[in-house]
C-alpha cells in the first residue's frame, strides 16, 4: 500500500478491483495528458526557435505520449466492463491491448527520431544555445521522473500492466531528455555539434524500451505461464483439504489481471464414496471462489492405496521415471490386466525444456518396466508441462 491508496481505494474495495484500477488509470492518464501537452508545447516551440532537432523530436515524443495516455484511459475503461454474451470471460485483456498500442507508439517515435537524427548528421544545420532551452529540458527531466515514480507506484498498488508500461515509457523519456540536455551542454562548451548523434542514441534507447514493453505484452496475450507464486498458492490451498492425497495437471489461464481460471486433478482414496468425493470438489471450488480471484474447476482422480501389489508397482514406476530425469512427475497410475500379463498405465509430466524426444522417453521407461518383470508392459502418456 502507498499514499495513493487513501484516495483511490474506497472502504471495502480490493486494491486490484476493476473500479480501483479504472480510477487509477483515469488519474494517471488525465495527469499525463496535461503534463505531456505542456512539455510538448514548450519543447517544440524552443526547438523550432533554436534549430535543435533532438529537442524538437523530444517534444514530438511528448506529444505522442498524450496519445498513449488516451489509449491507456480507453483500455482501463474497456477492461472494467463486465462479462457479456460475446465476451463471457470479461474484457480485462483490453488493458494488455492498450499496453501493446503504447509499445507500438513508442517504437514509431524511435524510428522517426532516428531518421531525423541521421538527416541532421548527414546535413548539419546550425543550432543555437539558449539558457531557456536548458531550463526547459531540466524541468522536463524532473517532470518525467515524477511521472515515472507516480505510475510505478500506481502500477504496484493496482497491479496494472498498462501502468507499468506507462512508467517504463516515462523513465525512457527522462533518460532521453537528459541525454539531449547533456549533448546541448557539451556542444556549447566544446563547439562540436552532438545534436544528431545524441538523437540517434536516444532513438535506440527509446526503441529498446518499446521493444521490452511489446515483448512482455505479446507474451501475456499469447498465454504466458503464470507466476510460480500463483501455482504454489493453488497447490498449498488444495493440499490443505482433508482427503486430498495429491494433485496434478494443474492448468491456469489468465484473462487479465485478477481474472484467472484454473483446472486441477485432485487425487483421493478410491474407496471414498462418490457423493463424498463430489462434495470435496465442491468445497474446494467454493473456497477458491470466496477467498481468491481464481475460478477453479476440480476433477477427482481415485487412487488405489490399499493394494500392496499396486503400491509396489507404483513405487517401482516412480523410481524408473525419476531415473530418466529427476524432474519428471508420475501420476494417474493404475494396473490393468490379469495374472499372466499386466500393463502399468500412467502419465508422465515432462518439463518443456527437456531435450529428450517423446519416443526416447517412452523407450527408456518401457525398458525399465520390462526389467521388473517380463510379463509387464508400460502404457505411458507424456505431457509437456511447466514443472518449476
Amino acid at each position: 500500500m502507498n499514499i495513493f491508496s487513501k484516495f483511490l481505494i474506497k472502504e471495502g474495495e480490493k486494491p486490484a478491483s476493476p473500479a480501483v484500477r479504472e480510477r487509477a488509470g483515469n488519474f494517471s492518464g488525465g495527469l499525463g495528458i496535461a503534463l505531456n501537452t505542456l512539455l510538448a508545447g514548450c519543447k517544440i516551440a524552443v526547438g523550432a526557435l533554436t534549430g535543435m532537432i533532438s529537442v524538437l523530436a523530444d517534444g514530438m515524443n511528448n506529444l505522442t505520449d498524450c496519445g498513449s495516455n488516451v489509449v491507456s484511459i480507453i483500455g482501463f475503461k474497456m477492461s472494467g466492463k463486465p462479462a457479456d454474451k460475446e465476451h463471457p470471460f470479461g474484457h480485462q485483456r483490453a488493458e494488455s491491448i492498450s499496453a501493446l498500442v503504447i509499445a507500438l507508439i513508442v517504437l514509431v517515435v524511435a524510428v522517426e527520431l532516428a531518421v531525423q537524427s541521421v538527416e541532421k548528421i548527414i546535413t548539419p544545420a546550425a543550432s543555437e544555445f539558449s539558457v531557456w532551452l536548458a531550463v526547459v529540458l531540466g524541468i522536463s527531466v524532473a517532470v518525467k521522473l515524477f511521472m515515472f515514480f507516480l505510475n510505478r507506484a500506481l502500477a504496484r498498488t493496482v497491479e496494472s500492466e498498462a501502468l507499468r508500461a506507462t512508467a517504463a515509457d516515462s523513465i525512457s523519456d527522462a533518460v532521453a531528455t537528459a541525454a539531449v540536455l547533456l549533448a546541448l551542454l557539451i556542444s556549447h562548451w566544446t563547439g562540436f555539434d552532438l545534436d544528431g548523434y545524441m538523437g540517434v542514441a536516444v532513438a535506440i534507447f527509446i526503441a529498446f524500451t518499446g521493444g521490452s514493453i511489446l515483448k512482455e505484452t505479446v507474451s501475456r496475450l499469447l498465454g504466458k505461464a503464470p507466476d510460480h507464486s500463483v501455482i504454489e498458492e493453488i497447490e498449498q490451498r488444495v493440499l490443505a483439504f482433508d482427503g486430498v492425497h495429491g494433485l496434478h495437471d494443474l492448468t491456469v489461464h489468465s484473462y487479465g489481471q485478477n481474472k484467472l481460471y484454473a483446472t486441477v486433478h485432485v487425487e483421493v482414496d478410491s474407496h471414498m464414496p462418490i457423493m463424498e468425493a463430489h462434495d470435496l470438489a465442491d468445497e474446494i471450488e467454493k473456497n477458491f471462489a470466496a477467498e481468491t480471484d481464481i475460478a477453479l474447476t476440480v476433477h477427482i482422480d481415485p487412487l488405489v492405496l490399499d493394494d500392496p501389489k499396486v503400491n509396489r508397482y507404483r513405487q517401482e514406476a516412480e523410481r524408473i521415471v525419476l531415473s530418466v530425469d529427476p524432474r519428471f512427475r508420475l501420476h494417474d497410475f493404475r494396473v490393468v490386466g490379469g495374472t499372466a500379463h499386466s500393463n502399468l498405465v500412467f502419465d508422465v509430466a515432462v518439463p518443456f525444456d527437456c531435450k529428450m524426444s517423446e519416443t526416447e522417453i517412452l523407450s527408456r521407461i518401457r525398458d525399465g518396466v520390462s526389467l521388473l518383470d517380463g510379463n509387464l508392459d508400460a502404457v505411458v502418456t507424456v505431457e509437456r508441462q511447466n514443472l518449476e
